[in-house]
């Protein structure tokens, strides 16, 4: 075990010092961490700080030999380099945006070895972000900050709610054309996300596109308000049409119809967003061409 020395980079710069060791050093205790700090062992340019330090772009710190929780190096396949590369739908200095795959998780953990931030950091060799999240399950429109001010900006959008997110979904039953708009909290416990009144503000917005008869379905576009975990999905079930292909808030019997008829994922895509290019300082628009696999059971019903 070695010293090593971290310049801090765009994307630590303004992080409190015990905060950027506890993100680097995962796996040791907050009590050995803050300990190192106390006694000098940790330096910031040669010289002592405290755990309140905020870091500054080009500092140099000192890390101590400490034995951390050994993880195993995922390396990110050609297969995966490739999957994302094509998938990529803008790119500028600050700012990469991917239609992701569905079955891909945007970040590892809970089994999952490597996500898209894992393997963009690993095919760019520099600190990238995610700006948001979107289900495993789910297909489309994928933000990633390349330099910490663009991500600052952009969750600052997202908190005011200056982020426009539209998705296509197919749900079960027919809906009638009207916008059907879905109002109520979701809470998040230990299992699933539940409608609840002790749970944060969510709004759904739903606009049927078109009702296909035979199977029972419509396919509706979803305009989001809050961006909280499974909210279409839970709010399309709350409203009686849950949507197709969905094995945690879905109905078995219409999934066991749709997968009859040829569908095997979740059929959920983030197909546009829009908002304010903090590098550009223009609103943009990104749209996410509905998968082949989803375009594909669309023809056939």
């Amino acid at each position: 075990m070695q010293v090593e020395f971290k310049k801090i980079d765009e994307f630590a710069v303004g992080q409190r010092l015990d905060n950027y060791l506890l993100k680097h050093l995962k796996g040791v205790p907050k009590s050995h961490i803050y300990r190192v700090i106390r006694k000098g062992e940790v330096r910031v340019n040669k010289g002592r700080k405290k755990a309140d330090y905020k870091l500054q772009i080009d500092d140099v710190v000192r890390i101590p030999p400490i034995r951390v929780a050994e993880s195993r190096v995922t390396k990110t396949s050609d297969s995966l380099k490739k999957l994302l590369t094509e998938s990529i739908l803008y790119e500028d200095k600050g700012l990469l945006v991917i239609n992701k795959p569905s079955g891909l998780a945007v970040h590892g953990g809970s089994g999952i070895d490597i996500g898209v931030i894992e393997a963009l950091r690993d095919m760019y060799q520099v600190p990238v972000e995610l700006v948001h999240r979107i289900d495993r399950a789910t297909s489309g429109v994928l933000l990633i900050a390349k330099k910490r001010s663009v991500l600052r900006n952009l969750h600052q959008q997202l908190v005011e709610h200056q982020m426009e997110k539209r998705y296509t979904a197919l749900v079960k039953g027919t809906w009638s054309k009207k916008r059907h708009t879905v109002d109520v909290p979701l809470y998040q416990n230990s299992r699933c996300t539940v409608v609840d009144v002790k749970g944060k503000e969510a709004v759904s917005h739903f606009q049927p596109l078109k009702n296909f008869d035979r199977i029972d379905a419509s396919l509706v576009e979803v305009l989001i308000e809050t961006g909280r975990m499974h909210q279409i999905r839970v709010h399309a079930q709350y409203a009686g049409h849950p949507l197709a292909g969905d094995d945690k808030y879905g109905d078995r019997d219409f999934d066991r119809k749709v997968h009859s008829q040829g569908l095997k994922r979740l059929f959920l895509h983030a197909h546009q967003l829009t908002f304010t290019n903090p590098t550009t300082d223009t609103i943009q628009t990104v749209k996410a061409p509905l998968s082949v696999e989803l375009a594909a059971f669309l023809a056939t019903l």
